[in-house]
């Protein structure tokens, strides 16, 4: 084999030890290219991929996003997906990542905080509502306050501690003061698409999710009413590159991307407000 006689030459008797250090470094960057650390781009070079994570009730719209980008750039995107709170914590424990996009500010602004995203990219890229969907086959309650009714024995919620759309509901029954009529029957999620699961199988008598997760739902599920605006903070979704990319030019145009008219209205086909 080649690469045997490479080893002869560079390895006999005559060699010295740094040359036949020299070729076991080759032969195993020839061999095993995966174990090549992922570093930045030579200059001028595109990157071959990017890594985007990204809050789970993004996943359709930005697939559509990523179609576009790749075809464009030849960069291939990978998503890690997710409630924006258990992301936001891989990022502080190392994991990679050139993107974060989350479905709350408050996520973002702990990663700031501790200096992990680069300033300058952080903006807000897209709005959401939060709305009340009852399984497709029906009845169930038609409003928010329905929900204290002893007919509703189950009522799907994301979890406040790592969900931004849990955080939102939990203002919003705060709010119109149903906790004390419904805390025994909330259901806590992992994410917002796990509580769009559990009202579409019939598993829960409701679910609070986005509009952009309902929409997403076709006829699976029914949206019987929308949350007051007052009742919770602006759900706005931001976005920036994390600051251990290697790739922040990749990262940067994926943003551009996003904030193009382009981007805002693949985000408004599935449901999002764009940003004006």
């Amino acid at each position: 084999m080649k690469t045997a006689r490479i080893l002869h030459r560079s390895g006999g008797s005559n060699g010295t030890p740094q040359s036949r250090a020299v070729a076991i470094l080759t032969l195993l960057l020839v061999l095993i290219p995966g174990c090549r650390s992922r570093g930045p781009s030579p200059s001028g070079a595109p990157a071959s991929e990017l890594t985007v994570s990204a809050a789970v009730s993004l996943k359709d719209a930005f697939r559509e996003i990523a179609e576009l980008y790749e075809a464009r750039t030849g960069t291939k995107i990978h998503f890690n997906y997710g409630a924006s709170g258990a992301l936001q914590k891989q990022i502080e424990s190392g994991a990679p990542a050139d993107v974060f996009a989350s479905a709350g500010a408050k996520q973002m602004d702990e990663l700031a905080s501790k200096g992990l995203i680069v300033p300058d990219t952080r903006t807000d890229f897209a709005g959401n509502s939060l709305v009340l969907i009852i399984p497709a086959k029906g009845p169930g309650p038609g409003s928010f306050s329905d929900l204290a009714n002893p007919s509703v024995k189950k009522v799907a919620v994301g979890n406040p501690k790592t969900v931004p759309a849990g955080q939102y509901t939990e203002q919003t029954i705060n709010k119109l003061k149903l906790l004390p009529q419904i805390q025994s029957k909330l259901i806590f999620a992992e994410d917002v698409r796990q509580v769009l699961d559990y009202v579409a199988r019939d598993e829960v008598d409701a679910g609070v999710v986005y509009s952009s997760d309902a929409l997403s739902a076709g006829d699976k599920v029914k949206l019987v009413a929308r949350a007051p605006d007052d009742s919770h903070d602006p759900i706005l979704y931001p976005i920036a590159v994390v600051r251990d990319s290697q790739q922040r030019e990749a990262a940067r145009k994926f943003i551009d991307l996003v904030l193009s008219a382009e981007g805002q209205a693949a985000l408004v086909k599935h449901g999002f407000q764009a940003i004006k």
